[in-house]
């Protein structure tokens, strides 16, 4: 459904240009959760706006069935933002503290329902799509709870009948009691509407239960992607293993720690990347040509894609990632 091309985004700065995005490829399918992570910084929620048209990429396309979004215009674009939503971070942020529930939740429809008995029928049967109390209507985003306001945004999101929804951390600002109530929300309203997810988070665990494949970044490109349980349970790549292992383990052992690979030195910084592989100054395992070669994203063995010199080149059998069904749906107790 949604296929990412060689997409960059560039900011430009006193100090210089960074490359927010660095040609980036991506593709999406319908009703499949694709799960994107990486460090603080390395173009997540850049890559998500460009997606969402509010930001212009410098170069690349954006196709939503076989149509470059990039280039619409007029009535196009209006059509495109309906198929096309987003869940931002924080609710407190994203909510106009001027509109109350129903008013936020119904914005999204007064370009394709014009009548207001209609608008307000609709109010109300979101609300309960995402079991929100009809008594909240009247309410505003300061008198709600945080697990309210995200409940309000996400009925927001889904109110024009999106193909496709931006999940930027929605779950990072709510207490740990919250989360698993949204979740299995997001969930339940995956499995309803058909909804696909472009999931961003920092929590490996999240991501874990909420995604069908990851895509991992680092410093603007994606370093490794494929299903979920390759990438989380036996990534390739040395910075996807640095990452899962710095994860919070539920039960954590001496064996576990023995094996952790620990990254030395900081996060370059983006106006200054290194020459050749962008992670070769913190790998453990770089060599000569690491250093000298920037390596492609490529088919690896197992059927994931993997931008690593040092990762093993796949074999003439067919790519099981791309003929895996969508995992069964889960949900948090």
């Amino acid at each position: 459904m949604l296929t990412i091309k060689k997409l960059r985004v560039t900011h430009r700065t006193r100090n210089g240009t960074v490359h927010a995005v660095d040609g980036v490829d991506l593709t999406l399918r319908r009703g499949e959760t694709l799960g994107l992570v990486g460090e603080s910084g390395c173009g997540k929620s850049t890559l998500a706006r460009a997606v969402m048209r509010l930001t212009a990429p410098a170069s690349g396309r954006i196709l939503l069935d076989g149509t470059d979004v990039t280039r619409l215009t007029g009535r196009a674009a209006a059509l495109f933002t309906a198929r096309v939503q987003m869940v931002f971070q924080d609710p407190a942020a994203s909510l106009d503290p001027r509109y109350t529930v129903a008013r936020a939740i119904a914005e999204p429809l007064l370009p394709t329902v014009r009548d207001a008995a209609e608008r307000a029928r609709r109010v109300v049967a979101l609300m309960d799509d995402v079991g929100l109390a009809r008594a909240l209507a009247d309410r505003f985003p300061h008198q709600l709870s945080g697990g309210q306001r995200q409940r309000v945004a996400i009925a927001r999101a889904i109110a024009p009948r999106p193909d496709f929804v931006v999940l930027d951390e929605p779950v990072s600002a709510l207490d740990v009691s919250l989360q698993a109530q949204v979740l299995n929300l997001l969930v339940d309203l995956q499995e309803r509407h058909g909804l696909a997810y472009l999931f961003i988070g920092h929590d490996i665990g999240v991501v874990r239960h909420m995604a069908d494949r990851v895509a991992v970044m680092y410093l603007g490109r994606v370093v490794e992607i494929g299903d979920w349980s390759d990438v989380v349970d036996g990534p390739a790549h040395p910075y996807t293993r640095a990452l899962m292992a710095a994860a919070p383990a539920a039960h954590p052992d001496a064996g576990r720690a023995a094996t952790r690979t620990v990254l030395a030195g900081e996060l370059p910084s983006p106006f200054a990347p290194p020459p050749g592989c962008a992670f070769h100054t913190r790998c453990p395992l770089a060599v000569e040509r690491c250093r000298r070669e920037a390596p492609a994203l490529r088919d690896a063995a197992d059927g994931r894609r993997v931008a690593c010199h040092l990762a093993p080149a796949q074999s003439a059998e067919p790519n099981p990632t791309e003929a895996n069904t969508l995992r069964p749906l889960r949900r948090l107790p």
